[in-house]
Order: structure tokens, then sequence, then C-alpha cells
């Protein structure tokens, strides 16, 4: 036993020997760092969920580092609001907190900080990212600073070293407005697709209402008549196949909006007694959006219904329109009934 721990103390002492001085110091510091973020006090901070060195936020030539936390907050980090204001370090601490503290107090900027930028500053949010502490502010704060020496410059209230301050705030605040601080940060750090998915909730209220409203004739009977036309099936006074309530979902329902098909299921579903749905779906939809919405891409489709030819014809054309958004797929061309 002795001898193999030997051995195995060998091959360890040969791999230190073989590696550099900079990886034997990552390979510490690394340790270090998986210490210090199992502490418990350490584990309380909110932690980087999205974004990266590597990804900053880019306005023209600028690169500033960004991150979204686990609580939702966008924030930038301390030296990264320096860069962006062409602002040096000076002697601050926790990467620029006082500095720029220090110049929001000054008489030249303070009298045109709102209250907002005031406790924006007051203290800096600690974060984890990458297994290292870091520092920043909610990403609002730009624009808040920017409008600030802005205005201070409009009073001609900022001294000479402030004045190329006021040139980089203008180029920001121009930066903003076209895109907004919020859309920028959540595109750098690749948050943009979870933020899409949680603001499909907001989307779907729009078009989706928890009250009933007692539509009739919704749905142009003219419609289904080409759909049989399409098929080659025998019209039978509106009498429909089941699979035509496949159709329904397929090519309106689950191209509206993402989402919608979904949540009509969730929010109607099939009775386990008789298998049927207690209301109509379009009964949810809302008399702002949601129904306009249908009632328009309804007559759409009995357009392209009109000027096709085969079945097929139609549903390709329908299927390059408007994409499918959910969770239908199509039934083979040659289904019947």
């Amino acid at each position: 036993m002795s001898d193999e721990k030997s051995i195995q103390s060998m091959g360890g002492d040969a791999r230190k020997a073989a590696l550099t001085p900079e990886q034997r110091s990552e390979i510490a510091r690394n340790a270090a760092n998986a210490k210090w973020e199992k502490s418990p006090a350490v584990q309380k901070l909110p932690k980087a969920t999205h974004g990266s060195p590597d990804r900053p936020l880019r306005i023209g030539a600028l690169e500033i580092p960004c991150y979204v936390l686990d609580n939702g907050q966008r924030v930038i980090t301390q030296a990264g609001v320096l860069a962006a204001l062409d602002m040096s370090p000076g002697t601050a601490t926790k990467g620029g907190g006082d500095r720029i503290t220090n110049f929001v107090s000054t008489k030249s900027i303070n009298p045109f900080a709102s209250n907002n930028l005031r406790e924006m500053i007051k203290d800096a949010i600690k974060f984890r990212a990458q297994g290292n502490m870091a520092y920043g502010y909610e990403a609002t704060i730009l624009p808040e600073i920017c409008d600030a020496v802005l205005e201070a410059r409009n009073a001609l209230a900022l001294n000479h070293q402030q004045k190329h301050i006021a040139k980089q705030a203008e180029i920001l605040v121009r930066a903003f407005a076209r895109v907004g601080i919020i859309a920028l940060v959540d595109e750098a750090t690749g948050f943009q697709e979870i933020r899409d998915r949680q603001a499909l909730a907001e989307i779907l209220k729009k078009y989706i209402d928890g009250e009933l409203y007692k539509w009739t004739e919704t749905f142009p009977l003219a419609l289904y008549k080409e759909i049989f036309r399409l098929k080659g099936w025998a019209w039978n006074n509106g009498k429909m196949p089941q699979v035509v309530g496949h159709y329904t979902n397929d090519l309106v329902y689950d191209r509206l909006t993402k989402g919608m098909l979904e949540e009509l299921k969730r929010i109607n579903p099939k009775s386990a007694e008789t298998g049927r749905r207690k209301h109509r779906n379009y009964q949810f939809l809302t008399p702002e959006i949601g129904y306009p919405a249908l009632n328009q891409r309804l007559y759409e489709l009995l357009g392209m219904a009109r000027a096709s030819v085969t079945w097929e014809q139609f549903y390709r054309l329908v299927d390059k329109t408007y994409p499918r958004m959910g969770e239908t797929r199509p039934l083979p061309f040659a289904e019947d009934v």
C-alpha cells in the first residue's frame, strides 16, 4: 500500500513539475475561488446567470461589461460605467465606486442628479460572476448619469475637466434613444431568449382573456366549404369530420401568436366524460386584440383557399405565409375521413 502511495505521490509531483508557473497559479486561484464561493455569506449574494467578459455591451468602439443576475437585475460593472463615460479610475476602491460617487457629488453635477441616481450610487450591487466577487449598478445608472451631465452642460456648470465626459454622455444618450439600455444588456448577455419566453405570458394576455365573449358566427362557413372542396369531400350541411378540428388548430390558432394554442387548451380543457371542450376556443379571446386578429386571419385563409386548386397548394401557401409556432403537426396530404 505504501509503495502504491509512493508511486501516486511521484506521479503527482511529476505532473506539478510539468506545469508552468502560470498554470500552477491558475489552479491555485480556481481552488481558492471554489472555496470562497461555497462560503455562506457569498452564497447569499445574487449570481450572474447571463453575461461574461467576452460578451460585453458594445456601443461603437466601447465595450462595457454587463450581466443579468438570478434576481432579474441587469447590471453594468463599476469599471464598465467608468469606461463608458471615459472617466479614469483614479485611486478609487471597489472597482470604481468611490470615483463614481465623488463625480456625481461634485458641485457641477449634484444639482442636476435625480433622486433615483443618488439612491443608485449609495450602495454598489455585490454579485458573483465567474467565481469572483463583482461590483456593479443597475444598468439604468448610465442614462441617469448622462442626463445629469448634459443638464449641467446646458446650464454651463461643467468645469474644463468634465467637458469630455459630456461629449461621451451625448454619444451614449443617442445610442440609448435608438435601442434602450435594457434591450442592449439583454442582447449582449444572451438573456434576450429567456426574456422573450418570460414576456410570452404578457403577450398572451393581450390575445386571451379570462372572461368569455359570446362571439357568434366567428368562423366563416365559406372557409370550411373551401376546405371540403380542396379535400374532395362532399359538403354535408356543415357537419364537420373530426379531423377538421385538427386543421383549425394547425392553420389558425397555432399560427396567430406563440403559445396561444397551448394556453387555450390549458384554460379550456376537454371534459373527461365527453372528450369535448365546454366552450369554443375563440370565446376566450380579447375583444381588443385577440378576436380581431383571429377574424382577420380567417378571411386571409379564405382568400388563400379560394385561390388554391389543391389542398397541397393551399397548405404550402399557408405554411410559407404564416409559419407554425407551436405543437401541432401537419397531417399527411392523403389524410381522409
